[in-house]
């Protein structure tokens, strides 16, 4: 009996080894074809095989995916109809734990201002488009003058949200964030050096670190000056030939190829310390890529399916395969105040309880702030997040309509898309903006943006060509379909391009009709009149989510949806970023099903 379990022992960890084994090869040499990665023999062809996963951002939590109801799953006592259940997947990303605060804008307003100085005036409408409008604190019947003065830049308010920004201005954080973690990633690696500590760069304009330029082309990046990077990554394709060379030298003095490749390992190691020491023999290497899954994927804004499931997080309600009750917060429980024996009666959240009472009596039932208030001071929600209901509310990456088109897609819905390429050139080369072809956009509101900062590459919307004969999409801007584009009109049988005059053009929500009567035989037509009118819902309009600090309990609804045009603010608005979440859904293992 013994010797029974012993064998069956022993033939497990046979069978283990023998996995382990496979496992280890397979991530050694492609197992269709039996060529080894990253071994100049083969020629050198690379692939990161000691990949252990994407790493979580800085700031971050991971907020797993899975199917859920948007929308509101209780009564809606304001009958806006625009907040119908429907069922939704979401994929898994990540998001910040807390909304970008004030400390955090700064830095980034110092980066512009030290990169884009606001003395050139090739540079002085960037810096001033990425201020926050520090008067929304203005009322004209309140005292609140000193908050446009200090909440943005007294030390008091460092951790409090950012409020004043447009989604624009949020988007823009969002795309200079993705730069600043991965050139630090690059740093670290010692790929990239400290560009602001070196004497013969200046780190100004279109000299900086981007991301998509530098993978495009690490050329592109300060006019293809070397002396910014370090070391690269191993290259084994120049290793290959550094190989075959020696190995004939070796072959014409009758040298054993094993005394070859030992004199080239004590070569190849001497040379690396060398390299260690010396930074003047410049780079050495090749430069990452994308396949490598070193640097991180670019920083957005969440989609509303995403910030409604992340605010939800129903996660603390499932049971097995299934969800117990409605969520009406985003806490377990149907009130607002705490019901711990230890902090009975406080609230759980910053929000207006009532006309005239934005924070409850002094030392009772308080919660904490008449205003907005510093992030992380309520606990965070089952997924980690802080304030998703409450203090500010929060920019979402959506364009707003009345409906969520459930039965055009359930899965990561989003609507928004701008499908764009890169801009070549005559030489077939990537265009990278500088301050002779940068171009800027005058908003509605009279503020001038640039639509493309110095030193990223340039981007245009795909043509008719590039979607050619594609069944997913058919355009680049997606943004009215199925609700305002010509495809959604009863003249859906025509071309954009063919629809001349403005009569003839999609009205989207400004299509009132008027009778007219024809000469006397008393004909009446109806006739669309030439009045304007002014709408907020519009391609420029975008969603933001969650109840804020001058809101009424209602708004705390993870469900609730609002809307503005993108390019205004408030001083209830702030936002946080997110990024998608690679590979497998979880970084953990699934849960095994309970044994009956």
């Amino acid at each position: 009996m013994k010797r029974y379990i012993g064998n069956k022992v022993l033939l497990a960890l046979l069978v283990v080894a023998t996995l382990a084994s496979c496992s280890k090869n397979s991530r050694t040499h492609s197992e269709l074809t039996g060529w080894r990665f990253n071994d100049p023999t083969y020629g050198g062809f690379a692939a990161n095989t000691n990949y252990e996963g994407q790493k979580v951002p800085p700031g971050m939590v991971l907020i797993e995916g899975g199917t859920f109801t948007m929308g509101s799953v209780q009564d809606d006592v304001m009958f806006d109809w625009n907040t119908t259940p429907t069922r939704q997947q979401v994929r898994s990303f990540f998001m910040d734990e807390a909304e970008v605060t004030n400390l955090e804008y700064l830095f980034y307003l110092q980066y512009l201002e030290k990169v884009y100085p606001p003395a050139d005036d090739n540079y002085r409408k960037i810096y001033q488009s990425a201020l926050p409008d520090t008067l929304v604190w203005r009322d004209a019947l309140g005292f609140n003058e000193l908050l446009t003065e200090t909440y943005l830049r007294h030390p008091s308010y460092s951790d409090y949200p950012v409020v004043g920004v447009s989604w624009l201005q949020a988007t823009e954080y969002c795309k200079w964030r993705t730069d600043r973690v991965n050139e630090k990633i690059l740093m670290d690696k010692g790929v990239l050096k400290s560009l602001f500590d070196m004497d013969s760069v200046s780190v100004e304009g279109k000299n900086r670190f981007d991301t998509e330029t530098y993978l495009a082309n690490p050329n592109l990046l300060f006019d293809g000056n070397e002396d910014i990077y370090g070391r690269g990554l191993p290259d084994y394709t120049q290793s290959s030939k550094k190989s075959k060379k020696d190995r004939k030298a070796a072959k014409s003095d009758d040298i054993a190829e094993a005394d070859v490749d030992a004199a080239d390992d004590q070569d190849n190691s001497r040379k690396s310390r060398k390299r260690s020491k010396k930074s003047d023999q410049g780079f050495t290497g090749r430069h990452v890529k994308t396949s490598d899954g070193i640097l991180n994927p670019r920083f957005r804004l969440p989609t509303e399916a995403e910030w409604e499931y992340a605010a939800k997080a129903l996660i603390e309600n499932r049971e097995y395969n299934t969800i117990r009750g409605r969520k009406k917060y985003a806490w377990n429980g149907r009130y607002t105040r705490d019901q711990s024996k230890r902090r009975a009666g406080d609230q759980l959240a910053n929000f207006k309880q009532g006309k005239g009472d934005y924070s409850g009596l002094a030392g009772w039932s308080n919660d904490g702030a008449d205003i907005t208030q510093k992030v992380k001071s309520y606990d965070p929600n089952a997924y980690g997040l802080y304030d998703m209901s409450g203090n500010v509310a929060e920019w979402v990456a959506d364009v707003y309509r009345p409906i969520v088109d459930n039965e055009a897609n359930d899965f990561n819905y989003f609507r928004g898309n701008v499908f764009k390429k890169p801009l070549i050139n005559e030489e077939g080369k990537v265009v990278v903006v500088d301050y002779n072809n940068v171009e800027f956009d005058t908003l509605d509101n009279g503020k001038i943006v640039p639509k493309d900062l110095p030193g990223s590459i340039k981007y245009v919307p795909i043509t008719k060509r590039d979607a050619f004969m594609r069944p997913n999409y058919e355009k680049a801007d997606n943004r009215a379909i199925n609700d305002g584009d010509v495809a959604s009109t009863k003249k859906y049988y025509l071309d954009e391009e063919e629809m001349e005059g403005e009569g003839s053009k999609p009205r989207m929500y400004n299509s009132p009709q008027i009778p007219r009567q024809i000469g006397e035989s008393g004909l009446i037509i109806q006739q669309y009149d030439t009045k304007k009118r002014n709408t907020l819902i519009s391609d420029q309009t975008r969603v933001y989510k969650g109840g804020s600090w001058r809101d009424r309990e209602y708004w705390l609804d993870p469900a609730q949806r609002r809307y503005l045009p993108e390019y205004m603010a408030t001083n209830y608005i702030g936002f946080r970023c997110a990024t998608d979440k690679l590979g497998a859904m979880s970084i953990k293992r699934r849960r095994k099903h309970p044994q009956p």
